[in-house]
């Protein structure tokens, strides 16, 4: 599971960063415009991947494809269906049957929590399986504290690197950061699948999450939050809003949530005390429009 390098100059920071040119992810369609012409874009591929642990078949996710063997580790690290005591012996991938199982010493069923589903708001409709809640009461998120000068040089950088979404739209993007410097860069057709490959490389690289910052393009749902306080992250940044239960659930937890980040603005609607308000606001620059993204709450 090597992870695949940034080569670039303004990927340099990065220890997986986005390919925009990379085979299979994005397909040329040939449409007409709204003046008739004749005009051909890239649009995002979009494929399933259905994925095992050990025996059971857990789950069909819809996604563009790339690191299915994060995608799949984070998925069932981020479900309560791996733990830290679980000694993963392999993964395999099947890029024919669109495949990917994991494999554990022991054995596990999961049949039960099979059973009961809650569809998520996320695009690409996430899945989370059984309680949502089902584990949350007992993490304690580190309160390890984040300067706003940090958050300004990220979001500079991020809304700056090369990606699917500049270059075909329709994804979302996650970005696990340290400090000021952003580290992997995934992106998927749902945001759920971004944070869980994120996930999914923390799990193989046995990264921690203590003083870690999550950044993501897209809104801050119930399942984002419940997904990085799994993952331990203390912090969730993103450039687009908010839902009533995501503010809710980081208020109980005590995660430090900042969204509609954009140039000089943002707001915290919880965990502010985690906050160094080490930087003026107004020396700050405004947002290029030619390096903003679309789409406030996407």
């Amino acid at each position: 599971m090597g992870a695949q390098l940034a080569t670039e100059d303004n990927t340099a920071e990065y220890l997986i960063a986005p390919d925009p040119g990379a085979a299979r992810l994005t397909r040329a369609v040939r449409g007409v415009d709204h003046t008739g012409a004749v005009s051909q874009i890239h649009v995002v591929e979009e494929r399933p991947l259905t994925i095992f642990l050990n025996s059971q078949e857990i789950v069909t996710a819809m996604t563009i494809g790339d690191y299915p063997d994060y995608l799949a580790l984070g998925f069932l690290r981020n479900q309560g269906m791996l733990h830290d005591s679980d000694v993963i012996t392999r993964v395999d991938y099947d890029e024919d049957l669109e495949t990917v199982v994991v494999r554990t010493e022991i054995e596990t069923s999961y049949e039960e929590k099979l059973k009961k589903k809650t569809r998520t708001s996320g695009c690409a409709v996430g899945t989370v399986f059984g309680d949502m809640m089902d584990g949350l009461e007992n993490i304690e998120l580190p309160a390890t504290p984040v300067r706003t000068s940090w958050l300004y040089a990220l979001a500079a950088k991020i809304n700056r690197t090369p990606s699917l979404y500049l270059e075909a739209g329709a994804i979302h993007g996650t970005v696990l950061c340290h400090r000021d410097r952003p580290l992997v860069y995934m992106e998927d057709v749902g945001r759920h699948n971004a944070v869980d490959k994120i996930a999914g490389w923390m799990l193989s690289e046995k990264v921690q999450a203590a003083d870690k910052i999550l950044y993501t393009t897209g809104r801050l749902t119930s399942e984002m939050v419940i997904k990085t306080a799994m993952m331990g992250i203390p912090v969730l940044v993103s450039r687009s809003g908010f839902t009533a239960w995501g503010v809710e659930i980081a208020q109980q937890l005590g995660l430090t949530l900042i969204g509609r980040m954009r140039g000089q603005r943002f707001i915290c609607l919880s965990g502010e005390d985690r906050l160094e308000r080490d930087v003026d606001p107004g020396s700050v620059a405004e947002e290029d429009r030619k390096t903003r993204r679309k789409g406030a709450d996407g």
